[in-house]
């Protein structure tokens, strides 16, 4: 196949192109505009005659429409996703995730071109910490934040699209990733690169907030498996299982790293921090078949730090800009 995929130099879309090429024989064109959280260097290695890369926005429809014309498949990772910058300016979330996932659908419905649209689970909003329950395909859209709002939003658009103008769309609902290549602004690569730098970890509040987390690599082999095999229209929630809350992670991190599980500091907490995410896969399990290769957290875990040990060059042009940012937030 002739894939188009969407932010394919951010941190998931990057994952999933370098599983593409590890595990298939399709090609892939990247539309990424390398914004902060794009970087050229998530892609360095791949094969030129397997991958190339074009710089452009996905809501402008003069670069998606002849991208869109050539591919047999869209798998649309492009979105504005850090909460924090949300809060701060709201502006460019309704702009790429609304607009820009208009833009897309329209051009895929011109073409008859399959679609695969990635989504959150923070549009479901949260659950209390001590509710037993997950959430399901069937559970309410109740964003609490403008990112997770233009996500559900992006999110109504394709099942209008789908029923409207008949495109060929399915959608995923993911937890929360971790994994390479993930911009250090981001809770777990800020943390394992504050303890290479000899930085003490940062908590908000007292670390009570759960996150279901998955390894990027199982979050692509699930993209593909719906891409094989889902039905259209339908919508297919991604997890592994992965429950934590943010102070167990950060311990996990210290420990992992040779560091006492208490030698980080708690600051001043998100306006209106969700308390707690919950993926219950089941129908992506029973019906299409998939399963995690990472079942276990501290594994994946492992592997996530010792990629950002090898790797400092790619993090570290950005991470004296990203601790300033929350420095001056008292974060």
């Amino acid at each position: 196949m002739r894939l188009l995929v969407t932010g394919g130099a951010g941190f998931i879309g990057s994952n999933f192109v370098h599983h593409v090429v590890a595990h298939t024989d399709h090609t892939v064109t990247v539309l990424d505009k390398l914004t902060y959280a794009g970087n050229r260097a998530s892609l360095a290695g791949l094969p030129e005659d397997r991958v190339r890369l074009v710089v452009g926005d996905i809501a402008d429809a003069r670069v998606v429409d002849p991208l869109v014309a050539e591919a047999d498949a869209v798998v649309h990772y492009a979105a504005e996703s850090h909460n924090d910058n949300s809060l701060h300016d709201p502006r460019p979330f309704l702009d790429t995730n609304i607009i820009g996932t208009y833009t897309l659908l329209e051009a895929a419905r011109r073409h008859q071109v399959r679609f695969h649209h990635i989504s959150t689970d923070e549009v479901y909003g949260d659950l209390e910490l001590d509710d037993p329950a997950r959430f399901t395909e069937h559970t309410p859209y109740n964003p609490s934040s403008p990112y997770s709002s233009t996500k559900a939003g992006s999110d109504l658009l394709v099942r209008a699209w789908v029923r409207s103008f008949g495109v060929r769309a399915t959608i995923s609902n993911c937890s929360n990733n971790y994994g390479p290549y993930q911009h250090v602004e981001k809770f777990i690569p800020r943390q394992i690169t504050n303890v290479i730098r000899g930085i003490r970890p940062k908590l908000y509040g007292t670390g009570e907030n759960v996150r279901d987390w998955i390894h990027a690599d199982d979050h692509s082999s699930a993209v593909l498996t719906i891409l094989d095999k889902g039905e259209i229209g339908q919508t297919y929630l991604i997890g592994a299982d992965g429950e934590k809350d943010n102070k167990t992670v950060v311990e996990s991190i210290l420990e992992l790293m040779g560091q006492p599980a208490d030698a980080y500091d708690l600051v001043t907490d998100r306006p209106g921090h969700d308390l707690r995410y919950a993926i219950d896969s089941t129908k992506l399990r029973t019906e299409l078949g998939w399963t995690p290769t990472y079942s276990d957290f501290d594994s994946g875990l492992a592997a996530t730090i010792d990629w950002y040990r090898q790797n400092e060059a790619w993090w570290a042009p950005a991470k004296d800009g990203v601790e300033a940012f929350y420095a001056s937030k008292g974060q």
